[in-house]
């Protein structure tokens, strides 16, 4: 990231202030997005679409009818109009008149509905991580290369002006060789405890909500938020909150794809629903550009000490990166603050706390039809999101695994490879040919 591209992303970030960015091809034209998934960070879409001038919210889509009408009151109290509400996404994406989509659906049906969005001519803002495994991620990129949408990845911490600056910094050679980046995701999560099959709740359409995932009987524990434990939906919390921090290291070391990923973990301390890891560590090798460099990144669940400081206000761990370079170190806090420390006197260096409006800087792209002012191209994003399947596959597969990024695949190994596609439940399939 040069200086001129740091400036570009940091007067998009303004637009979220009310200051017009003189980017915009026409600064009057009225945006009209549709919002799918709204339970929970959906919310947050909602409120930020509907803080902007010239952006409309014309339509809202949840599988759960008695949050989707909760959401079409409040957006009519915020706004003064009533959007359209849909529980089925290709009825919305039939309306040509919307120019946006913003998905923010449980992992497992965002790649399929963004293709579908696409499809239907959309510009697409779609939450982290962007691809369910490793095929859904280069699916995704080749979708937008082939519509010629724009195509915004959820990762806010790339509109964060004190990231981009942090970034700027060690890019200018602040900390000298930087060869050592570190995530970090030490949140407190408590047990799921056990939930049993029950019938679907009434209003909850629950063939949507399953989209390409296996069936299985509806229970708490497989629907709202706590799918983030089951590998059929989620991730973890290593493709929840972490993949903004694992986009972060990738982004600060200056790296595309691993040689060799090795992960262990497990499930500790709570007998539970739970599949994922609850505890986890990640180390990554990079041979690029005739260096090697290291990404490591951890996941912790319960009691931990703070990080060089960093941490969540009140919150009781560490969420961000500390990068290791040959003249010092720098640290970033979530996705708005970052400090430096320089030299073997440790002497305090550059410090920035500001943060930034990803979705204002998606509305710029748009509104002027240009992907190159994009702080979080789902090109980058899908790179980050291989990165995690890969560690999760190390995870699930009890080895270390070398990667030939080339071939995308792992080296001789036809276990860890099997894992890079889900089997999809019809109709619900990802396009080989999108």
């Amino acid at each position: 990231m040069n200086r001129r591209y740091f400036v570009m992303g940091a007067t998009g970030a303004l637009a979220s202030t009310g200051l017009k960015s003189h980017l915009l091809a026409s600064a009057n034209e009225t945006i009209r997005v549709g919002v799918v998934g709204v339970r929970s960070q959906g919310n947050q879409h909602l409120k930020q679409y509907a803080a902007m001038k010239n952006v409309e919210i014309a339509a809202i889509c949840d599988i759960d009818e008695g949050i989707l009408n909760t959401r079409l009151n409040e957006t009519e109290k915020a706004t003064g109009k009533r959007p359209q509400g849909y529980w089925e996404i290709r009825k919305l994406l039939e309306d040509k008149s919307i120019d946006a989509i913003s998905i923010a659906t449980p992992n497992h049906n965002h790649t399929l509905q963004a293709i579908w969005a696409l499809q239907a001519g959309k510009h697409v803002y779609c939450e982290k991580p962007c691809a369910h495994d490793m095929f859904e991620a280069q699916q995704i990129v080749a979708a937008t290369k082939k519509y010629g949408k724009i195509v915004q990845h959820g990762t806010n911490s790339r509109s964060g002006v004190a990231v981009r600056e942090a970034v700027a910094h060690m890019n200018d050679g602040l900390i000298g060789d930087v060869y050592h980046a570190r995530g970090l995701c030490y949140k407190w999560r408590d047990t799921i405890l056990r939930k049993p099959a029950e019938a679907v709740p009434a209003g909850v359409h629950y063939d949507q909500w399953l989209g390409p995932a296996p069936e299985h009987p509806f229970t708490q524990n497989r629907f709202h938020y706590n799918w983030h434990w089951f590998w059929d939906y989620g991730n973890g919390d290593f493709g929840n909150q972490g993949i903004h921090e694992l986009d972060k290291a990738r982004w600060g070391l200056g790296v595309k794809y691993p040689y060799k990923v090795s992960a262990i973990g497990g499930h500790f301390m709570f007998d539970d629903d739970q599949e994922t890891p609850n505890t986890m560590s990640v180390s990554y090798e990079f041979r690029e550009g005739g260096k090697t460099k290291m990404l490591t990144f951890e996941v912790r669940h319960w009691m931990t000490n703070f990080e060089d400081n960093i941490h969540r206000g009140s919150d009781t761990g560490s969420v961000g990166n500390i990068f290791y370079g040959s003249k010092g170190y720098l640290c970033v806090e979530w996705y708005e603050k970052y400090w430096s420390v320089l030299g073997k006197e440790k002497q305090p260096g550059p410090t920035g706390n500001a943060a930034g409006n990803n979705w204002a800087n998606f509305i710029d792209a748009v509104r002027a039809n240009d992907p190159s002012l994009r702080n979080a191209p789902i090109e980058e994003g899908a790179i980050s999101v291989a990165l995690m399947h890969l560690g999760n596959i190390s995870y699930r597969v009890g080895r270390t695994l070398t990667f030939d990024a080339e071939k995308m695949e792992c080296v001789g190994d036809h276990e860890a490879n099997a894992m890079f596609r889900r089997k999809y439940r019809a109709p619900y399939v990802v396009p080989e040919k999108v």
